[in-house]
């Protein structure tokens, strides 16, 4: 491994020592659980995972096993951003199906317990892989793990959602509309720059919005970094990250996966298809024709606004991480070098959306 993927893996893996502008009463904590989890045994010990960009995640390790904490960070915040009892409902609603996600265990809304509101959920033991090219794994391996993350977004987006109680998770329909509204406000509320592309994108994509409705529930942030690994199998056990699910439009997910393979600085820019058969990881077109099989999809149209939109996104999500450096509040000492991507993502978007006219 290069030093550059080296540095990555020791930045995001593992735990730390609690950060300072994130600590809070770990007795008080512990006797919150004590009467919130049937379970749940102290004495508590508190760590914090590295690399969150956005809600604080905490190892919880106590007498009767170990737990995950996720909290809103504290300070000044955006309007719906870091929405943890949206993460906590949908897991919870997903714990009632054979889905891979952890067993939700509280939410608690009162802020007087550790500052602001939180949930704790099961921690499930495996691995977390950061880098997409899988380099510690064969062909064969590489090829179980992607074909495990298209099967279970397949699945994601033929649950009936209604069935699970999410039935007002979301507002069906126009759902790229709602979120090029609110990637736009928030883009604009975190704003430190002027970037042209950006700009134009915010004017286009609401125009230009693709006739399809399709509504399934959406995990809003599907990526592998975003996963539990089996320990020992190539296949992946439990999804994390909910944070911007929602009832919302499945090519929104699909496409943001395609749209990593394409972003600034993404290893994949390198590969030709024939490099990425050698390593086992499916192509593009391989990998949205297993989708298409396994929905009942015939093909993927307008690919390429999807792929301008999900660009877009990031940027705004990015531009925000630039908005909470700013005020203080950023989970990690990473996010402003991450953040350093919002103009060539939105230039990158625009190259998409000019193929289309814009």
């Amino acid at each position: 491994m290069g030093s550059d993927r080296a540095g990555l893996y020791e930045h995001f893996t593992g735990t730390q020592p609690v950060l300072a502008g994130h600590r809070f009463d770990v007795d008080r904590l512990a006797a919150y659980l004590d009467a919130a989890i049937d379970e749940f045994k102290g004495p508590l010990e508190v760590r914090e995972f590295k690399g969150g960009q956005s809600n604080p995640t905490y190892q919880l390790v106590a007498a009767s096993g170990a737990y995950v904490l996720r909290r809103k960070p504290p300070g000044a915040l955006l309007p719906s951003a870091h929405a943890v009892d949206r993460e906590f409902r949908v897991i919870r609603a997903l714990n009632q199906l054979d889905f891979p996600v952890p067993r939700a265990h509280v939410l608690c809304e009162d802020e007087s317990v550790i500052g602001t509101m939180f949930y704790v959920m099961e921690c499930v033991e495996g691995r977390v892989m950061w880098d997409a090219l899988l380099p510690e794994l064969t062909p064969a391996e590489r090829f179980a793990v992607y074909d495990s993350m298209n099967e279970i977004l397949s699945r994601l987006h033929t649950i009936d959602f209604q069935a699970i109680g999410l039935e007002d998770f979301g507002r069906p329909g126009n759902y790229f509309a709602r979120q090029i509204r609110r990637w736009s406000k928030q883009y604009v509320a975190s704003e430190t720059e002027e970037v042209p592309a950006f700009n134009r994108l915010m004017e286009w994509l609401p125009e230009n919005i693709p006739a399809d409705e399709s509504t399934t529930i959406v995990h809003g942030d599907y990526k592998l970094d975003n996963m539990i690994v089996h320990p020992s199998e190539p296949r992946v056990i439990a999804i994390l990250d909910w944070e911007l699910s929602t009832i919302g439009h499945p090519l929104g997910d699909l496409t943001y996966q395609l749209s990593q393979r394409r972003s600034p600085g993404a290893s994949f820019n390198d590969l030709s298809d024939a490099d990425l058969t050698r390593m086992g990881i499916p192509t593009e077109t391989e990998y949205v024709a297993a989708y298409c099989r396994r929905t009942g999809r015939d093909e993927i149209e307008n690919l390429d606004f999807y792929l301008a939109y999900n660009l877009f996104r990031s940027a705004a999500i990015l531009q925000g991480i630039i908005g909470r450096v700013r005020d203080g509040t950023a989970a990690s000492a990473h996010a402003l070098k991450l953040a350093n991507a919002v103009r060539p993502l939105s230039e990158l978007a625009l190259s998409f959306a000019s193929r289309l006219g814009a």
